[in-house]
């Protein structure tokens, strides 16, 4: 312990990047026991190993996340605890021992119980499952225990008190943070620290659920209330689906190696990777690693902003308003939304889209919002309905309910569960996606239920549904848009724009894949803050593509950065809105003051 310490204290340690991502990459699903692989597939797992060994990382992880007792039993695992964690062992050891230098090896340690068990599951079976786990790993020979993906900081502290008075080697501990910068369970990385002070682990830090960017915002905020050596493993980003069952990420290295330059000036002693990340993303970190020891650190140049492209003409016919998007509150109440959108309605607003937020915190449903909006104020408002975790008979019971009471626009989307920590989505439920839900609002407005039966009346649902410009794959996208337009669809809106040209190549690809049949086609524009928001939706969100000149502005702009992003969005209106049928302003920040500040100057 005392040699960690010093280690940590005075140099960096390099963490292996993520075990599951690449299970999962060689065609296994997230939906099963992943550590049973050392057994099944001691090859595979080895080889993985292996490749984060000759990438240059000096801790590899077991693959013994979720290897608990309480865990490994919803898969049929429950008894081969032992068995399973020894083997994850004795292949990360013999991965280290092939290195031509030292190579720790860490028992990966994640809470004992999933969320959904953690509803059925007290802390003293919580503590016996760790306790068991614990157990075989420090017998069986690990350098440290990592307690890692720790959401919840009651679990936390239970762990760290079951490692403490069991292991002999050291432990580190890492809480899982969600993007407003606090746990699932709703505590700071103030009370975190606070929380395990005067334990006796060696190290404290942060992994799994958010991006580099903002992991540093954890870190730095963990650093103001610890003298413990701080520990990170961010995410790729975040993972885009393509498939019922299939997650990929494509964060870059050089964006992912920036970040880690800033984790290591802000404290960070062990660095590495958690899902998404990869062992050329981990080269590359170790590659950042040996320019900061060495000092300076290498600047990458940034690109001159490429010159403004001539605006292309397109005009759908849908009238000339301003549509204003909102997202229900975190906690759960519809009151201050209710003022947003009375002000908003002040302002000359007209239609509210209420949107759903990818949070795991209570939230309102955003129908129930649409409707409270609309039977409250009279203002006209639309929903967007997310089809995950619903089956078709839920869906098709809340749109009937939500007719009868007024709610005539829905937006369809197949949506993604929040990140809560784990390997992501795996709880994820989609009876049908975005065009079945389309097809299910279209039998309505036909007379049918989902069974073919004929209902009392016929709906009046005015059908919509999303489209991305700025997706990798445009032909692709534009065949979904047809897709979508074919099974109903009678308006679409797009996912933020924000460069002209991506919305004009993709009308004119839908256009072709539907013989010139038009819908309308609203543009949405979502005013930028500031470049590190710019920077992490061009990096860490699947399919956003900003410009280049966009992020050069921002960067530029300093303390002014606001204002150049209303300006920027501004520019993307008047240039918008030649082509689309109406302009979705979609503010995530001050949406009163931002919509405000757009009509002032529209």
């Amino acid at each position: 312990m005392t040699d960690l310490r010093q280690a940590l204290e005075s140099g960096i340690l390099i963490c292996d990047g993520a075990m599951g991502t690449m299970l999962h990459a060689a065609g296994n699903s997230l939906d099963q026991a992943l550590p049973a692989l050392n057994l099944t597939d001691a090859a595979l797992v080895r080889t993985i190993h292996d490749s984060y060994v000759d990438s240059g990382a000096d801790i590899v992880q077991t693959n013994t996340f979720g290897a608990s007792r309480l865990r490994l039993a919803a898969y049929g695992f429950g008894d081969r605890v032992e068995e399973i964690n020894r083997a994850g062992v004795r292949l990360a050891r013999e991965a280290a021992a092939a290195a031509d230098r030292p190579v720790l090896v860490a028992g990966s340690v994640s809470p004992a119980v999933n969320v959904q068990q953690r509803r059925r599951a007290g802390a003293a079976e919580r503590r016996d499952a760790l306790a068991e786990q614990l157990s075989v790993l420090d017998d069986a020979g690990v350098d440290l225990v990592l307690l890692e993906t720790f959401g919840y900081l009651d679990e936390l502290v239970e762990a760290v008190e079951v490692a403490a008075g069991l292991c002999r080697v050291p432990v580190i501990a890492q809480a899982t943070f969600a993007s407003d910068t606090h746990t699932l369970s709703g505590h700071t990385p103030r009370e975190v620290a606070s929380a395990l002070a005067g334990t006796p682990i060696v190290a404290l830090g942060t992994n799994c659920t958010l991006g580099p960017q903002r992991s540093l915002a954890v870190l730095r905020a963990l650093s103001e209330h610890t003298d413990l050596p701080l520990t990170v493993q961010p995410n790729a980003g975040l993972p885009r689906r393509v498939a019922p069952a299939r997650f990929e990420y494509d964060i870059d290295s050089e964006y992912f190696v920036r970040y880690v330059r800033q984790l290591l000036e802000a404290g960070a002693r062990i660095v590495g990777g958690c899902c998404g990340t990869t062992p050329t993303q981990l080269a590359a970190i170790v590659q950042a690693a040996e320019e900061y020891r060495r000092r300076p650190l290498t600047v990458t140049p940034r690109e001159e902003p490429a010159p403004a492209r001539p605006a292309p003409v397109r005009r759908a016919p849908f009238g000339d308003r301003f549509i204003v998007e909102l997202t229900p509150p975190p906690t759960g109440g519809g009151e201050e939304t209710l003022d947003m959108a009375r002000r908003l309605m002040d302002d000359g607003i007209g239609l509210i889209s209420v949107v759903a937020s990818r949070t795991a915190r209570a939230q309102l449903n955003p129908i129930d919002l649409a409707l409270h909006l609309h039977q409250t104020l009279g203002v006209d408002t639309m929903a967007t309905v997310t089809t995950w975790d619903r089956t078709i008979m839920a869906l098709q019971a809340d749109l009937l309910g939500a007719h009868t009471l007024g709610l005539r626009r829905v937006v369809c989307e197949t949506g993604s569960p929040p990140l809560l920590g784990d390997y992501p989505h795996v709880d994820g439920i989609w009876d049908v996606d975005s065009l079945g839900l389309i097809e299910l609002l279209a039998d309505l407005n036909n007379g049918d239920d989902y069974y073919g039966l004929r209902l009392p009346s016929k709906t009046e649902f005015e059908i919509g549904a999303r489209v991305n410009p700025g997706s990798r794959e445009p032909e692709r996208e534009a065949a979904r848009a047809a897709g979508k337009i074919a099974a109903g669809a009678r308006f679409l809106i797009t996912r933020p724009v924000y460069d002209p040209a991506d919305l004009e190549r993709l009308l004119d690809l839908v256009a072709r894949q539907t013989s010139g049949r038009e819908v309308p086609v609203l543009a949405a524009v979502h005013p930028l803050t500031g470049f590190p928001e710019a920077e992490l939706l061009a990096h860490e969100v699947p399919d956003v593509r900003i410009p280049d000149r966009t992020l050069a502005a921002l960067q530029d702009a300093g303390d002014g950065a606001r204002e150049v992003g209303i300006e920027l969005a501004l520019d993307l209106v008047s240039r918008l809105k030649e082509m689309a049928g109406g302009i979705v302003l979609a503010p995530t920040t001050d949406p009163v003051e931002t919509v405000h500040a757009i009509l002032s100057g529209t």
